[in-house]
């Protein structure tokens, strides 16, 4: 699970949807991540420029 997801709120409004999301974290627990295999090099990147000069045509 990303980090990020972490930080969003969750407004849990009654009893059905208390449960399931114990569940589901429950269940969530006990799983392994999976292995991320990287074939291309990877680069962080995080100035406005260098994203703009990416997305820009």
């Amino acid at each position: 699970m990303a980090t990020k997801t972490f930080l969003k709120s969750i407004v849990i409004e009654d009893r059905k949807a208390a449960d399931k999301f114990v569940n589901a974290l429950e269940n969530a627990e006990n799983k392994k991540a999976k292995k991320v295999k990287l074939d291309k090099m990877v680069k962080e990147i995080s100035d406005h420029e260098t994203i703009r000069k990416i997305f820009d045509k």
